[in-house]
């Protein structure tokens, strides 16, 4: 497997320095993010080769949004960004793009489902040529109703998609907080995952029993290894189900400088994430 980062933890840094970083760190490939360092679909090429040229290897480019969109305007307008952005992505020869299906609150489960699963499978069909991957994080959105982010949501999805090149940036620490068992859940979409999203989730059981489930402050996002999850258990499993693509770490520790606050602590973070799973990996 290859480890890499999310570049979302540095989008207050120039593109540019990202990739020296990791290049200079020993990654092996990066994840870019559309809205911090790309912006439009004709940055892409460049900001590939760029990654290239240090010798990282690009695993997936993320752009982040609502595609159920309530709002017609701001729907149509970030599919059509979609499009052109897969369409760049393809010419480039990354492998992977990162959406997010999200919600129109307006409508019913089931519209929600069929309304992103025709949209989906034309993306599919449009980019057959470049045989393009879609995926999609299973973070289940600022109001935690985003539509595919559950062993269940996915099911509707894969069942409206059947094509194997729409699939899932599998994220374990989404599921640890929201109470579905990952191990389990990661078995039964062995071939539908993409990519691994490498985050880990710590929870306050003393401040989950006085706030309860709807209430702030009982769980965090955290660095792999600062958290609940079974890395070696998780990785094994993964290697065994025939993973071999990369781990993305995504970066959201506050104890690391996340959100944009200290680099040198955000850099700290993103090494302590790379050393810990290589020494994983070298052991399982």
């Amino acid at each position: 497997m290859k480890i890499g980062f999310y570049t979302s933890t540095f989008n207050d840094r120039p593109f540019e320095e990202v990739v020296e970083f990791a290049a200079s760190a020993g990654f092996d490939a990066i994840e870019i993010d559309v809205r911090g360092h790309i912006k439009t679909p004709d940055k892409v090429q460049a900001a590939v080769a760029l990654a290239r040229e240090h010798n990282l290897f690009v695993s997936s480019i993320a752009y982040f949004g609502n595609q159920l969109d309530a709002d017609r305007d701001k729907r149509g307008e970030l599919r059509a960004s979609t499009e052109e952005f897969a369409q760049a992505i393809g010419e480039a020869g990354v492998p992977i793009f990162i959406i997010f299906p999200g919600r129109n609150d307006e409508a019913d489960e089931e519209a929600n489902y069929d309304d992103f699963a025709e949209y989906a499978n034309r993306l599919i069909a449009k980019t057959t040529a470049s045989g393009l991957i879609f995926a999609i994080e299973n973070w289940p959105g600022p109001k935690d109703n985003f539509i595919g982010t559950t062993p269940k949501g996915w099911q509707e999805l894969f069942s409206r998609i059947p094509d194997r090149r729409f699939g899932l940036e599998f994220d374990p620490s989404h599921l640890i907080r929201i109470g579905v068992d990952l191990y389990t859940a990661m078995d039964a979409v062995k071939d539908r995952i993409a990519i691994l999203h490498a985050k880990d989730t710590a929870i306050d059981a003393d401040v989950q029993q006085s706030v309860g489930y709807h209430g702030k402050g009982w769980w965090q996002y955290k660095l792999p290894g600062h958290g609940l999850l079974d890395w070696p258990r998780f990785l094994r499993q993964a290697r065994n189900n025939g993973f071999d693509g990369t781990l993305s770490i995504e970066h959201e520790d506050a104890a690391y400088g996340w959100p944009g606050k200290d680099l040198s602590q955000r850099k700290e973070g993103e090494r302590l994430g790379l050393r810990y799973l290589r020494n994983v990996l070298d052991q399982i």
